[in-house]
């Protein structure tokens, strides 16, 4: 049986080789027909840790590594162009303390 492959978006990085995706998807309404969107979250092995937070990443079905992770990460397809302004700031506000001023 071959394995299935998906595409998705990661939502969480925060846990060690292990990335959180959510695979978005619309399904038909049984009774009224209207077309709903749902999400798929998978638990995901990422042995190198390349991808990140926002990044849409192809996975593939493996074997079980965990209670909840099912899936390996084949590739990044595209990275995200998100900008961390709370990281900006941070590093901003740690330049401004290292020189001696501080910007008000």
């Amino acid at each position: 049986m071959p394995k299935r492959v998906a595409v998705g978006i990661v939502t969480s990085d925060k846990m060690m080789k292990t990335r959180v995706v959510e695979i978005p998807r619309l399904v038909k309404h049984a009774t009224y027909g209207k077309f709903i969107r749902q999400r798929t979250i998978c638990h995901v092995h990422d042995e190198t840790e390349v991808s990140a937070v926002g990044d849409k990443v192809e996975i593939v079905e493996s074997r079980p590594r965990s209670k909840s992770k099912r899936w390996e990460l084949v590739r990044v397809v595209e990275k995200s162009t998100a900008v961390d302004l709370a990281a900006l700031r941070a590093a901003a506000q740690q330049d401004g303390q290292v020189s001696g001023k501080r910007e008000e």
